[in-house]
């Protein structure tokens, strides 16, 4: 990847992220295909009314008249609460409503998986056009769960529901018993299935994140003993197991539980697999690399040989959850990951057709219905519809032709669900002095965590050194600790400060208390009995 992408700009995802949920959830939006937001009274699962978005717009699987209005996806409501919630909206109290509580319909007790899917109701979904039996499909919306329930607590029922999940999670760990090669597993029936789909074996990342979080959460020892066994079957595979979104959550919990737990997972493998591209079956998945007619892509994930090349937007923001946060427990990845992220906050406006130049668009004449805040699905190299075949790559299009037959089949290019995500990206980054030098937030979605201080990842794009000030928070005095260096660069700082990184070098600065006690616990730096490095230079 580039060092410097160009061109260079990353725009203000927060903003985007606070815009999205603003203009999605208003529920007296007008304009063609507006609101995207309605309200499901099928009361499955739970007796209550439930938020559905429209996971494309004018996508005429979904609506209130269509199939009792039961047909939304997980993906979609939990990635917008999940994506509000990190830029500081509280969706449990919205406008009277508790978005955060209606989740809870996903959890499929009456189809007795006693998990979170992608649908309230799997045989809608199915009639629907949605997706079955892709075992992705089924872990994730329970990744997204826990990391709602880390923001939400108290939420009534989370915690049953939260337990049930860890339990289920447990339980078809011990069946696999370290076997994770098959197309899905069956929650009710409590075995791995194999069909026509690849198989999944990275479904493991998700079992261990979730494992883990709720080892965290209540403190149950198996839960622990559960994430090693799905990280060690995992770390097993002969080569890449990377299906869709959940390597990199791998990636996560080899760094977290190796500083945490004193083991010694194969992290830098599991970083290779998330980034480097499944061998076959899914061949190409992961992320790409490239300049195309001038513009620079690299950074997004997606297919690496589909078309030439093929990103997604919800896959780009979500790889952002894990690996980010993977630079707290091993400092030895800032460069990279830093690198990663400025490509890939950069190439990411590239989605949203404000951003990207009209002769690279699908569908540049029906920009307005999106009203500033959802993105095209995906970035291509060459346009997988006949319609598209003159546009110069990189061309912004989505799968939504084959999802709005009739007069204008092109309108749900544009992702709702992809873009729903985007408080990913906005909690996490934010724009220094320096333009193409960010403040990555490394405490943003390192969820179920300890305590911890202020931390924050810098990486230096430029062949001199370059001087940038730390927006602290008002109050008290702190010191500056550089994990990258293992030392101290300021003592009882006020205020911002200011601070000098190498060329082509990454720093991480943890904001201590101002002349706190530090101690040592065999790698692990404290400052007050908070952990600041673990991995301590000694």
């Amino acid at each position: 990847m580039p060092d410097l992408p160009q061109p260079l700009e990353i725009i203000d995802y927060r903003q985007l992220a606070l815009r999205f949920d603003s203009v999605v959830y208003d529920r007296n939006a007008t304009g063609p295909y507006w609101p995207l937001i309605w309200f499901d009274s099928s009361h499955k699962n739970f007796r209550q009314t439930v938020a559905g978005l429209y996971t494309a717009i004018g996508d005429v699987r979904q609506g209130p008249g269509v199939h009792k209005g039961m047909f939304h996806e997980a993906l979609n409501t939990m990635g917008a609460v999940l994506g509000a919630t990190l830029v500081g909206i509280n969706k449990a109290n919205q406008q009277e409503l508790d978005y955060v509580s209606m989740l809870k319909n996903y959890f499929n007790k009456d189809v007795h998986w006693n998990i979170m899917m992608n649908n309230t109701c799997p045989e809608v979904a199915l009639l629907g056009g949605g997706y079955g039996r892709d075992w992705w499909y089924d872990v994730y919306p329970n990744v997204l769960f826990y990391a709602v329930y880390d923001k939400y607590p108290h939420a009534p029922g989370f915690d049953t529901i939260a337990r049930t999940i860890a339990d289920k999670f447990y339980a078809a760990d011990s069946i696999l018993a370290g076997n994770y090669n098959y197309s899905y597993f069956d929650y009710a029936q409590m075995k791995p299935m194999k069909t026509q789909i690849c198989a999944q074996p990275d479904a493991a990342a998700g079992h261990s994140w979730v494992l883990y979080s709720a080892y965290k959460k209540f403190g149950d020892k198996k839960y622990l003993e559960g994430a090693k066994s799905a990280l060690k079957a995992l770390q097993s595979q002969p080569e890449n197991p990377t299906y869709e979104v959940l390597m990199p959550f791998g990636a996560y919990m080899a760094a977290r539980i190796n500083a945490e737990e004193s083991e010694n997972y194969d992290l830098a493998k599991m970083l290779a697999w998330s980034f480097d591209g499944t061998p076959k079956c899914r061949e190409g998945w992961g992320v790409l690399v490239g300049r195309w007619n001038d513009i620079d892509i690299s950074g997004i994930v997606g297919s690496t040989v589909d078309h030439g090349g093929y990103g997604f937007l919800m896959n780009t923001y979500d790889a952002a959850w894990p690996l980010v946060p993977i630079v707290r427990y091993d400092q030895r990845y800032a460069k990279a990951i830093g690198k990663w992220m400025l490509n890939a906050a950069n190439a990411s406006r590239f989605f949203y057709p404000q951003y990207i130049p009209k002769e690279h668009q699908a569908i540049p004449d029906q920009a307005a219905v999106t009203k500033g805040v959802i993105g095209y699905e995906g970035l291509v190299w060459h346009a997988t519809y006949e319609e598209y075949e003159h546009i110069k790559g990189p061309v912004a299009q989505g799968d939504g032709p084959k999802w709005v037959p009739g007069k204008n089949p092109a309108v749900s290019q544009f992702s709702v669900y992809g873009s729903a995500h985007v408080g990913i990206f906005g909690s996490i980054i934010r724009n220094t002095a320096v333009p193409g030098i960010l403040q990555l937030d490394l405490l943003a979605t390192d969820f179920f965590r300890a305590g911890a201080y202020p931390t924050y990842l810098y990486y230096n794009p430029y062949k001199e050194e370059k001087e940038v000030s730390l927006k602290a928070d008002e109050g008290k005095n702190y010191d500056l600790y550089n994990t990258v260096a293992g030392s101290f660069i300021a003592k009882n700082v006020k205020g911002n400060a200011s601070f000098k990184i190498p060329a082509g070098e990454a720093v991480v600065m943890v904001c201590t208390p101002a002349g706190g006690r530090q101690t040592l616990e065999g790698k692990k730096m404290l400052v007050n009995g908070v952990v600041v490095d673990y991995q301590v230079k000694k």
